[in-house]
């Protein structure tokens, strides 16, 4: 916290394909029994070429990140941080068969002081997921925290 801003950086780019495997999967763990999720038919009824994933699917491409790289990246130290938010934006349905690339930039990054007085940082990273044709197809806004040492 030495009030260096890192607006503007990639913290890192990342690219997974949209699995039925894994839309199942979500959709088992989320408690999510709509059809459109497992239910390729069901999916084309509603005017989609396969099954939907589900609202919060992107997580998957922490899988395909390094966590440490993006502390190393950010200077910040794991015990202090917490998440403060994350919220997708969604431009159209993923559906398996979709292939993503992202690529996750700071966009806010400012020290402010909490309510006892504790020196906090708070970083916005900003992440649009592009399908192969280059086309936005969902927006990622992350908050992180890191605690300050009083």
């Amino acid at each position: 916290m030495d009030g260096t801003t890192l607006v503007g950086t990639v913290v890192d780019e990342v690219a997974f394909d949209v699995e039925r495997g894994k839309i199942a999967e979500f959709a088992h763990a989320t408690g999510v029994d709509d059809p459109i999720h497992t239910d390729r038919r069901e999916a084309q009824r509603r005017q989609l070429p396969d099954v939907a994933a589900t609202a919060t699917h992107v997580v998957v491409a922490g899988h395909h990140r390094s966590q440490s790289a993006m502390l190393d990246t950010l200077g910040l130290e794991l015990a202090r941080v917490v998440v403060g938010k994350t919220g997708w934006e969604y431009i159209r349905p993923l559906v398996a068969g979709d292939s993503l690339t992202g690529q996750r930039v700071v966009t806010g990054d400012e020290a402010k002081t909490s309510s006892n007085g504790s020196p906090l940082r708070i970083i916005t990273l900003h992440t649009d997921y592009r399908d192969r044709g280059g086309n936005v197809v969902v927006r990622q806004q992350e908050t992180i925290i890191e605690r300050g040492r009083k």
